[in-house]
C-alpha cells in the first residue's frame, strides 16, 4: 500500500468517520505519521503518565512489547505503508479523538505487562482492553431511562426494541462513537456482520468528543475489565449508519442479529 492509499482507503462521506473528518486530509500527505504527530503535538495528546505521544516507525520498541513502549515512552509504533499500514493509521486516529481514552488502555495495558510479564496469559484485564482498543465502540448517552433500555437490549440481543422501536434516540440522546480501529479498518469495506464491543457511557454531552472521551477514560482506569460482560452489537445496524437498516426487514438475519439470549439456548 502507497501513502496515498491509506486516505483513499476511507470514505469521508460515511457516517461513522464523522468526527474524524478533519484529520483525515493529513492521511493524504507524504508522512502522514508526522503530519498525525504535529497534530498530536498541536492537541497536546499525551499519554496516561504525561508523556508526548508521537507515531514512530514501526522498529521503535525494538524487543519492548507495544504497550509498554508507548507507556514508557509516549512513541507509538506506526506502519506507514504497506501491511498494516491502514490498521495503524486508524490507531493514531484514534489517539487523536479520543486521547484520554487511548491512553487508559494503554494504561491498563502496560499495568498488565509489568504485573504479569509478556509471555503469561494475557487475561481477563487485558483481554478486554484489547477488545475495546480493536473493536470498540462507545455509545454515550444523556439520558437514564434510554441508557437502561440500551444496556437491557444489548444483554438481551432485543435488536427491535434497541434499534427499530427507538430509532429516534440515536443520535440525538444515544450517540455511537467509534474507538476500536481495528473496526475503523474493517468498516473501510463494510460488510453486515461487522461487530463492535460496546462500552456504554452516561455523559451530558453526548455528541461532544471531550466528554464522551473524559466520561470513557473514567471508567476505563477503574472499571474491572472483563470481556465477558462487554454486550456486542453489528454496526452497520446502528440507525443512519447504513441506508439498508431504514427497512426494519434489515434486522430479521439471525446469523448477524442473534435471536435474544433465552431463545437461543432453549431446548439445549
Amino acid at each position: 500500500m502507497q501513502d496515498a492509499s491509506v486516505a483513499a482507503a476511507l470514505d469521508p462521506t460515511a457516517p461513522w468517520l464523522a468526527p474524524l473528518r478533519p484529520l483525515l486530509p493529513l492521511l493524504a500527505q507524504a508522512d502522514w505519521p508526522a503530519a498525525l504527530s504535529l497534530e498530536a503535538a498541536r492537541r497536546d495528546v499525551r499519554t496516561a503518565a504525561g508523556l508526548p505521544v508521537r507515531f514512530v516507525p514501526p522498529q521503535d520498541a525494538g524487543a519492548t512489547a507495544y504497550e509498554a513502549h508507548i507507556a514508557a515512552t509516549g512513541r507509538v509504533p506506526t506502519r506507514a505503508r504497506g501491511a498494516g499500514a491502514l490498521h495503524d493509521a486508524g490507531n493514531a486516529l484514534m489517539w487523536l479523538t479520543l486521547p484520554q481514552s487511548k491512553a487508559a488502555l494503554n494504561a491498563r495495558q502496560a499495568a498488565e505487562l509489568a504485573r504479569a510479564g509478556v509471555t503469561a496469559p494475557r487475561g481477563a484485564v487485558r483481554d478486554a482492553a484489547t477488545l475495546l482498543d480493536e473493536s470498540g465502540l462507545l455509545l454515550a448517552c444523556d439520558d437514564d431511562a434510554v441508557l437502561q433500555m440500551a444496556a437491557a437490549a444489548l444483554a438481551g440481543h432485543d435488536w427491535q426494541r434497541l434499534l427499530v422501536e427507538h430509532r429516534p434516540a440515536w443520535r440525538r440522546t444515544l450517540v455511537p462513537w467509534l474507538l476500536g480501529h481495528a473496526l475503523l479498518e474493517k468498516l473501510a469495506q463494510p460488510y453486515k456482520a461487522i461487530t463492535a464491543t460496546v462500552l456504554l457511557l452516561r455523559t451530558d454531552a453526548p455528541a461532544a468528543a471531550a466528554a464522551v472521551d473524559a466520561a470513557a477514560a473514567a471508567w476505563l482506569h477503574t472499571a474491572p475489565l472483563q470481556a465477558r460482560r462487554l454486550p456486542r452489537l453489528p454496526v452497520l445496524g446502528i440507525p443512519g449508519w447504513w441506508p439498508a437498516n431504514a427497512a426494519a426487514s434489515f434486522y430479521d438475519d439471525p446469523q448477524v442479529f442473534r435471536p435474544p439470549r433465552r431463545l437461543a439456548t432453549a431446548g439445549g
